[in-house]
């Protein structure tokens, strides 16, 4: 597929805007809409070669779904579809949502088991991001003092969202079009 592909889950519906939001600075025409990973299939999701994935965070870190607290299927119930994936040749860049004042001592930190489970699936990943700016006692998201993908905090710092969503754009927008043989 020569389009970038954007999943989200989402709980209430914040993951999905943010996603909305870096459809619409990507483009039609490098990426295709936002779908929500409850209403995909794996091999959806398989046919890109560029991707970006968000997330919220739930509970203390967990991959966000039914067992973590959400009332719809998420993450968690989409993995578990997966049947030995192969995403090796697939470049991921991630965003995740959390709220730094409210839950300091693990914020963003479900972004980091999302990160691992495709890290796993063999995908190369890219757009780590500066902590900078952020408040927050310990995120597990946070390896060598810079998260592992965008940070968003609609809910303390929803100022920032869009200055954060072109900064981050700028650094993976070539990476992901590289990937689809688009030029920048």
């Amino acid at each position: 597929m020569n389009k970038i592909g954007i999943f989200f889950g989402t709980e209430t519906g914040t993951t999905r805007l943010v996603a909305k939001k870096l459809h619409k600075l990507l483009g039609d025409e490098i990426a295709d809409k936002p779908v929500n990973v409850n209403r995909i299939t794996p091999e959806e999701m398989l046919k890109y070669d560029a991707l970006i994935l968000g997330t919220p965070s739930y509970g203390e870190g967990e991959i966000p779904g039914r067992s973590a607290g959400c009332l719809e299927p998420g993450w968690e119930e989409f993995l578990a579809q997966m049947q030995n994936p192969d995403f090796s040749g697939k470049r991921i860049a991630f965003f995740g949502l959390g709220a730094q004042e409210r839950y300091a001592d693990r914020f963003a930190s479900s972004l980091m088991a999302l990160y691992k489970v495709f890290a796993g699936y063999g995908a190369e990943l890219v757009g780590s991001w500066s902590t900078n700016g952020y408040t927050f006692q310990h995120s597990a998201a946070v390896v060598d003092g810079r998260f592992v993908g965008l940070v968003i905090d609609q809910r303390t710092q929803g100022m920032y969202t869009d200055e954060r969503l072109a900064g981050w754009l700028a650094q993976v927008k070539p990476l992901l079009l590289e990937k689809i043989g688009v030029a920048a």
